[in-house]
C-alpha cells in the first residue's frame, strides 16, 4: 500500500484528485493540505510514501518544497504550467501531470511509483527489442545509406523528403516524414511539430517552445498542438533514462 499526501491550495483540484486515489486499490490518502508548510510539516511527521504536488501555491513553491524533502518522498507533480517540466524532472519528479488531469494519465503516473516498489523480476518489461536501424535511398542513383536510430538527433520534413540529422550527418532521402515515424521506436522518438520528429535522449534543454540538443547549435519548434503529448513522453523518458 502507497500512502500518499495532496499538496494544492486550490480545493476544487483536491477533489479531483481524492476522486483519483479512492479508484486506486494500491494507494491510501493520508491527507490532503491548501498549505504547502502545513503539509511539509505532516511528511515530517509521519511516513510519507507519494506528494501529489501543485507548482503555484503561496508562501511556498511546488519546486521549493521538493528541495526540502532533498528525495525523501516521491513526488507526482501536478500544475498548469507546462514550462516548470525540465526543473521538475532535474528535482526527480516521478512525474509530471499537466491540469486538468485525466483518469488514465493519473493511472499511469501513480503506476510507475507501484512498479518501482516491486521487485525487479515482477516489472514489466518490452516484449521485443525495436528494430536499430533501417537504410534510406539517397539522391546518388543507386546508393543507399545505413540510418542507426540511436544516432538520430532530429528528423526534418520537407515537402516530399526529408532530413534526417545526426550529430555527424545530414542525410536528405525522398521519404514521407509519416512513414519514418511509423518504423522508429516510439519509446525514443517523438513528433513536436508537424514538420519535426526529435530523438528524446539527444534533448538537452527546452527554451520557450524551442528544443535545444546535446553538442549541437540547431534547435526544433515545439508545436502547441504537440506540447501535452510532447511532456508525456519527455518526463517519462527522462525518469526512465537517468544515467
Amino acid at each position: 500500500m502507497i500512502s500518499c499526501l495532496i499538496v494544492d491550495d486550490e480545493q476544487g483540484a483536491i477533489d479531483i484528485l481524492q476522486t483519483f486515489i479512492g479508484k486506486i486499490p494500491f494507494l491510501r490518502l493520508v491527507g490532503s493540505s491548501t498549505n504547502p508548510i502545513e503539509a511539509m510539516g505532516i511528511v515530517q511527521s509521519q511516513p510519507i510514501d507519494l506528494v501529489f504536488l501543485d507548482i503555484h501555491m503561496p508562501q511556498l513553491s511546488g519546486l521549493s518544497f521538493m528541495r526540502l524533502l532533498q528525495g525523501k518522498t516521491k513526488v507526482i507533480i501536478t500544475t498548469a504550467y507546462s514550462e516548470f517540466a525540465v526543473e521538475g524532472f532535474e528535482l526527480e519528479a516521478v512525474d509530471y501531470l499537466l491540469k486538468p488531469i485525466a483518469f488514465e494519465r493519473f493511472l499511469k503516473a501513480v503506476q510507475k511509483v507501484f512498479n518501482a516498489s516491486l521487485e525487479p523480476s515482477t516489472r514489466w518489461q518490452p516484449a521485443e527489442k525495436a528494430d536499430e536501424y533501417i537504410f534510406v535511398k539517397t539522391e546518388s542513383k543507386g546508393k543507399m545509406t545505413k540510418v542507426n536510430f540511436h544516432e538520430i538527433v532530429f528528423v526534418e520534413g520537407m515537402k516530399n523528403y526529408i532530413s534526417i540529422n545526426t550529430h555527424d550527418d545530414r542525410i536528405v532521402t525522398l521519404l514521407n516524414i509519416k512513414d519514418l515515424e511509423e518504423r522508429l521506436p516510439a519509446k525514443s522518438f517523438m513528433r513536436v511539430h508537424k514538420s519535426y520528429i526529435v530523438s528524446l535522449d539527444k534533448i538537452r534543454a527546452l527554451d520557450g517552445n524551442q528544443i535545444l540538443f546535446k553538442d549541437m547549435k540547431a534547435y526544433v519548434p515545439l508545436g502547441e498542438t504537440y506540447r501535452t503529448p510532447f511532456f508525456d513522453a519527455l518526463q517519462e523518458k527522462v525518469m526512465g533514462g537517468k544515467k
